[in-house]
């Protein structure tokens, strides 16, 4: 049995993708997963599962695709990829609240920092899965453009602390 972490993109950020966690909760259970919670209402949804990575995504999209009319991009990780993302973090002497883990399906691609615009106070790191951004003034003041990130979904990396600690409960 593994412990995964999914982290839904786009749901209850910003006005858009309206999905009360209890709802999330219940669609998981239902599916099969075990030992099902959540994580506060942005959609963070912690279960345990014999079923592969790529299996509990499709099952997860699957579902979340019927209940909201719409695909909803869902990234996986595994208590350990978690506990590794937060481990890998450059940025780790930086505020915690102003350093994000953009979490995508595979590998970002080599050129993605190349790539990003309107730049001004921001650094970014590639990672496994991952791509790593410290906002020096605050995501609420930035205008930057990653296109490889376009299909991901970002954590603060305090999201990722607690989401790497609560999926490390056996």
């Amino acid at each position: 049995m593994t412990s995964f972490v999914a982290l839904l993109r786009a749901v209850n950020v910003g006005g858009t993708g309206k999905l009360p966690m209890a709802d999330l909760k219940a669609m998981a259970e239902a599916a099969g997963l075990q030992r099902v919670s959540t994580y506060i209402a942005s959609g963070n949804l912690l279960f345990h599962s014999p079923l592969g990575e790529a299996d509990v995504k499709a099952l997860i999209e699957a579902r979340l695709a019927d209940h909201a009319g719409r695909p909803v991009g869902v990234m996986v990780r595994t208590a350990a990829e978690m506990a590794a993302v937060l481990a890998a973090n450059p940025f780790a002497h930086e505020a915690p609240n102003r350093t994000v883990a953009i979490f995508l399906d595979g590998p970002p691609p080599a050129d993605a920092i190349a790539k990003a615009r309107l730049r001004r106070d921001e650094a970014i790191a590639l990672g496994r899965r991952e791509i790593y951004v410290h906002y020096g003034e605050g995501m609420g003041q930035s205008k930057l453009v990653i296109p490889a990130a376009a299909a991901g979904t970002a954590r603060n990396m305090n999201t990722v602390a607690k989401l790497a600690e609560l999926a490390a409960i056996p």
